[in-house]
């Protein structure tokens, strides 16, 4: 789960990592609200900023600086409502500004190709980190952490050498990065990344702008971390599938597919991808069931599916392991006994595995009109980008 960059500051804020004051607002006079409070506890600028969970905000008009809380409401009146790589702004933060002498960038990773942790640092900060490592890779310093050991004094102070910085301006840096592990460690991030992460005129240390990135399967260690989920912005069915346990991931096509496997499903993915390239359909999302195909989960993953306007088929790919083809198919045509007159679109089912001819038996004798059994991968993911394609042809997506 990312966070909005206020969610961050406060994330920040509790771990003791130094940030500035900053308050949110979803309007213009509360931004003007925001603006007086902030200006009357000694701002002398303030900074009014989008709240999108993506990059480029300045570039799009969606940071802004103001003097007064006059200026700060028609900075926020020109930002709210102004769409920033496709995500409308709805809400602002209000920040103190500070006197900046430097900016650096510091970041901590999940690095999954490499299976480690991995820590980022520049001596150039407030700037596009991706352009940086591409045009000047020697001036972001990349130092694999020890996950025991993590952000110490220690290691702290070879990040900061490996960047460039001199040893009289690492003191006052070294205990932000180590907040900024502990950050990364207590709540179990996968990402945490300051830019800029600024040295004031007075010699104190900011994180200016930070980013954090959660990961969702330690959320049960986390319940306050609920709080932070925008029900706003996120996609209904997504949500519906969190709920029941299933992962799901909404892409933008016709397929709908269903597998119980993030493996088998991603193979799907690719299949359905290739068949559906001549006839103008592609997947239309990720969904894993996991081990279980039960009638109540081959339900649930059917109705989030079907209920997608833009699905036309579906294809089910399914190998049966723990699982027997047979419960495969006996949840199935449990599912669509469920589902009832909802379930209106094809069914493309494709079993293999254990007990798959007793499963395909159980399909066949059912004869139910929406299923169209199909033996092999391929085969089944052509069949479903051929049915998909033609519901497109006789009645064109709803948006």
């Amino acid at each position: 789960m990312d966070l909005y960059e206020y969610q961050a500051r406060d994330m920040f804020r509790k771990h003791g990592v130094p940030v500035l004051p900053g308050l949110t607002a979803t309007t213009v006079e509360e931004a003007r609200t925001a603006a007086t409070r902030l200006l009357s506890d000694g701002a002398e600028l303030l900074v009014v900023k989008a709240q999108v969970k993506t990059g480029g905000r300045g570039k799009a008009g969606g940071v802004k600086l103001a003097y007064t809380a006059a200026e700060a409401a028609e900075k926020a009146e020109a930002i709210l409502g102004l769409d920033i790589k496709g995500h409308i702004v709805k809400t602002l933060l209000i920040a103190s500004g500070a006197d900046i002498a430097e900016e650096y960038y510091f970041s901590i990773l999940l690095d999954r190709s490499n299976r480690r942790y991995l820590a980022m640092c520049s001596r150039e900060g407030g700037m596009d980190i991706e352009t940086l490592a591409k045009e000047r890779p020697e001036a972001l310093a990349r130092v694999p952490l020890n996950p025991v050991i993590g952000i110490n004094d220690q290691v702290a102070r070879e990040i900061l050498t490996q960047a460039g910085f001199p040893a009289e301006r690492q003191d006052p840096l070294i205990p932000v990065l180590v907040l900024l592990w502990e950050t990364y460690r207590d709540e179990d991030a996968t990402l945490v990344e300051v830019n800029p992460l600024v040295t004031a005129t007075d010699g104190t240390v900011w994180a200016v702008d930070g980013k954090v990135s959660l990961d969702d399967n330690a959320r049960f260690r986390h319940p306050e971390h609920e709080e932070l989920v925008d029900r706003a912005t996120q996609d209904p069915r997504e949500a519906l599938a969190k709920e029941a346990g299933l992962n799901y991931v909404r892409l933008e096509g016709e397929v709908g597919i269903i597998g119980n496997g993030a493996g088998l499903v991603m193979s799907t993915l690719d299949v359905v991808a290739m068949a559906g390239e001549d006839l103008g359909v592609k997947p239309a999302n990720f969904l894993d069931i996991g081990g279980g195909a039960s009638a109540e989960v081959m339900a649930k993953g059917l109705d989030i599916i079907l209920g997608d306007e833009q699905v036309r088929s579906v294809f089910v790919n399914v190998f049966g392991g723990i699982t027997a083809c047979d419960k495969v198919a006996e949840g199935i045509i449990g599912a669509l006994e469920v589902l009832g007159d909802s379930a209106t679109k094809p069914l493309v089912v494709r079993l293999d595995g254990n007990k798959v001819a007793e499963g395909r038996a159980i399909l066949q004798a059912a004869n139910h009109p929406l299923i169209h059994m199909v033996e092999t991968m391929d085969d089944a993911a052509r069949r479903a980008a051929e049915l998909a394609a033609e519901a497109v042809a006789s009645q064109p997506a709803q948006n």
